[in-house]
């Protein structure tokens, strides 16, 4: 079977959109948490091998304790892992909902089908920036 290939984008609820980016899944079937890491793991990927910049994603990096810097911007290495387990709290707690084809995915193990025309928002609620 073909991998599906669906465009994710982040939303304002003013109705801005930024952040968009496409993703490819193996099968049509998976779970919400499968896009949240599928998504987590993309934009960190991309932005430690560019090596610098801001940090633009789903959820904004924890400021480096080791010295100077605002949270976001950043020349050191971000762990998607880290990223992705504060994506999933910002989930939990409402931070940001899910809408696949504007129908609002509730729960993480919830298993929606992408096909090439689907569409993925997250639409952001509140800031999430790490501890």
């Amino acid at each position: 079977m073909p991998a599906t290939t669906v465009a994710v984008a982040d939303e304002t609820t003013l109705g801005a959109r930024t952040n968009e980016l496409t993703l490819d899944f193996l099968t049509e079937r998976v779970t919400a948490r499968e896009v949240i890491r599928a998504r987590v793991y993309q934009e960190v990927t991309e932005h430690n091998a560019a090596g610098t910049g801001i940090f633009r994603g789903l959820v904004v990096p924890r400021a480096d304790p080791a010295g100077p810097g605002v949270a976001g911007k950043t020349r050191r290495r971000i762990d998607w892992r880290e990223q992705y387990e504060r994506a999933l709290a910002g989930f939990a707690a409402n931070g940001f909902l899910l809408l696949v084809d504007d129908r609002q995915v509730r729960d993480l193990d919830e298993e929606v089908v992408l096909r090439h025309d689907t569409t993925v928002t997250f639409l952001k609620l509140v800031p999430l920036v790490g501890g």
